[in-house]
């Protein structure tokens, strides 16, 4: 195992999982890691046909809010990110997808520089068909602050209310996500 997949497995073996699912898929990506080097995305759009996402979710915890882009390639409601490229630290790269998405320095002061979930998701779209592998990162955000999202990739902004949040149209781990995240933003609900 090259040292750049070392690195993410120990990452994937940090990560406390909150479901069922979570467990599966952290063991999957751990058998997967073990059985490949290739896990960067080397040629758009599926190249491998896996490969490693930092998603980078912004959230308002003391507005119970986070804020998703309506995706163009996608056609869903999504968290900032992307891919992590050849050798990169996930965390790199979210830090980078922050930047170039959201044009700010990310605030990891919500759940901690791990990520809070990972998931593996088959894409929808534009470039439907492949799997993604997402480490899913919290950064803090502001809820009266305007964010301008990369033109590019996101055609609106939203905040959504993390109590009632009821978007078809969108990552379907998002429900998930958010659970996990009530469980840091809410640490007594967790121990109930």
């Amino acid at each position: 195992m090259l040292p750049a997949t070392a690195t993410v497995a120990e990452i994937v073996r940090e990560i406390a999982p909150f479901d069922a699912l979570e467990r599966e898929h952290i063991a999957e990506t751990l058998r997967w890691l073990e059985s490949t080097d290739d896990v960067f995305r080397r040629v758009k759009p599926a190249t491998p046909p896996r490969h490693l996402v930092s998603y980078v979710v912004v959230v308002d915890p003391e507005a119970r809010a986070v804020l998703l882009g309506w995706h163009l390639l996608a056609g869903l409601w999504l968290p900032t990110g992307g891919h992590v490229s050849p050798g990169e630290h996930p965390l790199a790269a979210a830090r980078r997808e922050a930047a170039e998405e959201l044009a700010i320095d990310a605030e990891f002061t919500v759940a901690g520089t791990h990520p809070l979930l990972l998931t593996i998701t088959t894409t929808v779209g534009t470039h439907a068909g492949h799997e993604d592998v997402s480490l899913w990162y919290v950064i803090r955000g502001h809820r009266s602050r305007a964010y301008a999202l990369a033109p590019a990739e996101f055609g609106d902004s939203r905040w959504w209310d993390i109590d009632h949040f009821a978007v078809p149209q969108s990552d379907p781990h998002f429900a998930r996500f958010l659970a996990k995240l009530d469980s840091v933003l809410t640490p007594s609900a967790a121990q109930h």
